[in-house]
């Protein structure tokens, strides 16, 4: 314990400082692969937090213009009414009919331009809504990614504990399936999406 407070020890602390009282070249091997490993898993960590905050990000923007498109089309209603009180005053006796028909149609030159911004304002959404909805599907990829390099150094330390060979060998294989998952999800390529194109060829 610290001065300031408790110091937690992941996995690979314990492999490297294991590694420092053992050495052996086994336990220094696999202490430099932990150590590389808590790397990876930390910036892939950092992407999936980035991603996540942009698929807030986008989803926010898209509640914000489905807010305002539903003001439009409020105010488009709006219109619509005004314009039906004139074309039903037109029909009145005694009254200015050519300024209620010039009303109308100002009414409906007004709705068409409020049209135009409601659907413009419902696309941005529909466009925000996809973009949030793209982040979280790369969040969710590099939180596997993240979640597979753990699970390596976890077995990497229990292989310094065991110093199993097969152990190793499940440390190193578990470790690349993880890089890969990271390097799928930097280039914004589904693995099951590849999965479900090679069985279609086959």
């Amino acid at each position: 314990m610290s001065d300031h407070g408790f110091h937690v020890h992941g996995p690979h602390d314990h492999a490297v400082e294991h590694a420092a009282h053992g050495g052996d070249n086994f336990s220094g091997k696999i202490a430099v692969m932990t150590a590389i490993l808590a790397t990876i898993g930390a910036m892939f960590g950092y992407e999936g937090g980035a991603t996540q905050n942009d698929a807030a990000m986008y989803k926010n923007e898209a509640a914000i213009k489905k807010t305002a498109a539903s003001n439009q089309w409020n105010y488009y209603q709006a219109k619509s009414n005004k314009q039906n009180l004139s074309e039903l005053a037109i029909s009145l006796p005694g009254v200015d009919t050519q300024k209620y028909k010039d009303d109308v149609t100002r009414y409906k030159s007004e709705k068409e331009d409020i049209k135009k911004e409601a659907d413009k304002l419902e696309a941005e959404s529909t466009e925000f809504n996809h973009k949030s909805d793209e982040k979280m599907h790369e969040h969710h990829q590099w939180a596997l990614a993240t979640t597979v390099i753990q699970i390596a150094i976890s077995l990497a330390a229990i292989t310094l504990l065991t110093r199993k060979r097969w152990m190793e060998y499940t440390a190193y294989g578990v470790s690349v399936v993880g890089i890969v998952l990271g390097l799928l999800a930097w280039f914004h390529v589904d693995p099951l999406v590849m999965l479900h194109l090679s069985s279609a060829a086959h």
